[in-house]
């Protein structure tokens, strides 16, 4: 095995919230539904499968009830559901759906936190805990943006990052994404960040967003497994991605990822067979394009 790779890793899929919410033309729900289907059934296990924002921001997650509803009626007790919410009435929504985990944005840089959920840091931090008092059986999670470079201040360093969670850990949060969320991270600036978040909060649950925009998402992620993360969000398709980059690659793949590290022999638990099929469900019926190698790539018998 490649030096310093772990057994077997956690793979969020994030397609149907952040990929699908990119997508202009809306997505019927029963076909939002039937990709997910496919997600879990392929053995994808943890999964975003929503967001429970205004419909009038985003028309795409006007059905946000609607899919949580068919989604953990079966398969209630069998995957891990998360939402993203933007404030404490988006929470309540999620809560009464039927979800037990949501996700909350926080950028590391002030600038950029203003500009995409028009909040100070303080403000951010109160609102996650109004959302933790009040709301107890929801459990919240972070998705900690611009870890690497803000589009308007330039790139952040690993130690305001850290300042960040520790921050976010003192409102009794444990549970942290790391995106970078512009898509200019590179493997050495993956692994520092990596190592100096583990090393400094070694009790705390901590993922990587990882970008294609580049092309080196793939690698940046072997950089991240081999400072000890462990856990990764990716998207079916490579949907959704950098705001800041029209046109460019979005998010990394899932089936890409699978397809390295299961040559690799780490362990992600998806069937990539059954994944394939999903991403060929998600090109018919999903009005956008699909960045991922994979999904693209001639797959022969001799393989």
């Amino acid at each position: 095995m490649y030096q310093n790779m772990p057994a077997n890793i956690r793979i969020t899929e994030v397609g149907p919230r952040d990929g699908f919410q990119n997508v202009k033309t809306f997505i019927p729900t029963e076909d939002k539904i039937a990709i997910i289907e496919g997600l879990i059934e392929s053995g994808l296990t943890t999964l975003e499968i929503t967001s429970f924002v205004s419909p009038k921001a985003i028309p795409q997650m006007a059905d946000a009830a609607k899919i949580c509803d068919a989604i953990l009626t079966k398969y209630d007790g069998k995957i891990q559901a998360s939402a993203l919410v933007p404030n404490f009435r988006g929470a309540q929504l999620a809560l009464e759906a039927g979800i037990r985990e949501a996700t909350c944005v926080i950028s590391v840089t002030e600038a950029h936190n203003k500009a995409n959920v028009n909040r100070t840091h303080e403000e951010s931090l109160q609102e996650l805990i109004k959302m933790k008092e009040g709301l107890p059986d929801l459990k919240m999670r972070v998705d900690l943006a611009t870890v690497f470079a803000c589009p308007f201040d330039g790139w952040v360093q690993p130690e305001a990052v850290a300042d960040l969670v520790a921050r976010i850990k003192g409102v009794g949060i444990d549970k942290i994404v790391l995106c970078d969320t512009i898509g200019v991270a590179t493997p050495d600036r993956v692994y520092a960040l990596s190592q100096h978040i583990l090393n400094r909060f070694p009790d705390m649950d901590f993922s990587l967003h990882l970008h294609d925009t580049r092309g080196v998402g793939l690698a940046n992620m072997i950089a991240g497994m081999q400072a000890g993360m462990t856990s990764f969000e990716t998207s079916v398709g490579g949907l959704g991605g950098c705001p800041f980059a029209p046109g460019a690659a979005g998010n990394t793949a899932t089936e890409d990822v699978v397809n390295l590290l299961t040559d690799m022999g780490v362990k992600t638990g998806v069937d990539l067979t059954k994944l394939l099929s999903v991403v060929k469900l998600v090109r018919e019926k999903v009005d956008a394009d699909l960045s991922s190698h994979m999904a693209k790539a001639k797959i022969y018998d001799c393989l």
